[in-house]
């Protein structure tokens, strides 16, 4: 693995983790192992975030063909910047108390979940044949759960600080790095939210959390800072 790729492998596995553990999407995840097969949620979750990533890199990726080097370099620095001191703000506010965010999540679940009950209740009954026709076109191909993990999923962490924060190391590093270390972090907080369930991510400081991941963005802005356009320190 070159200097380059591993760069960019271990900055984005480092960053990834600290940004996903414990956040909406793992609450997510981890509340919809409950309830539904865990094979087809961890897969939904998973496919989710290699979609997420590769997306996200692609734009890192174009980016200095759309600007200057020079300037992406800068525009990435400030934004580690940015996210370092934002999560640094945000983990002093936290009361290092996890339950309020998933229950919050869990009630919206519930919600959702309610309001398709009442829809279904006032839907007259057709044959399944008919049922079938009718389906959105993934729901033939797709299990409903593996829909509904995926598309939670992928929406949650659109325009997501760990998102812009990858767009912003793919165009600053080796853009395949930054995918390998992305999607593997995504794979190992999925699974453990998938296998841990609500019981691992109560337990989980967000505060702690929030603390390494801004101290992270901050080390990883220094060293933008430091390498300069070329990447050499």
């Amino acid at each position: 693995m070159s200097p380059s790729l591993f760069a960019g492998f271990t900055k984005s596995l480092a960053m990834t983790a600290l940004s996903e553990i414990g956040d909406r999407t793992f609450c997510v995840a981890a509340i919809l192992a409950m309830r539904h097969p865990r094979k087809l949620v961890l897969a939904g979750c998973v496919a989710s975030s290699v979609v997420m990533t590769l997306i996200s890199s692609s734009l890192g990726w174009a980016a200095p063909n759309l600007i200057s080097r020079k300037w992406s370099h800068h525009v990435t620095t400030m934004l580690f910047f940015v996210f370092g001191i934002l999560s640094l703000r945000e983990s002093y506010k936290e009361d290092g108390d996890s339950d309020d965010e998933l229950e919050e999540v869990e009630a919206e679940l519930d919600a959702d979940s309610n309001n398709k009950k009442s829809e279904s209740k006032y839907k007259p009954k057709d044959d399944d044949d008919s049922k079938k026709h009718q389906r959105p076109f993934l729901i033939r191909f797709f299990s409903p759960v593996f829909v509904k993990a995926f598309s939670i999923t992928f929406f949650g962490e659109w325009g997501d600080m760990s998102q812009i924060a990858t767009i912003g190391l793919a165009a600053d590093e080796n853009p395949l790095g930054v995918v390998l270390g992305g999607i593997i972090a995504q794979a190992l907080c999925t699974t453990a939210a998938v296998l841990g369930g609500k019981s691992l991510a109560s337990k989980i400081s967000e505060k702690m959390v929030g603390l390494f991941s801004g101290a992270l963005f901050l080390v990883f802005g220094v060293m933008s800072l430091l390498s300069g356009p070329e990447g050499e320190l």
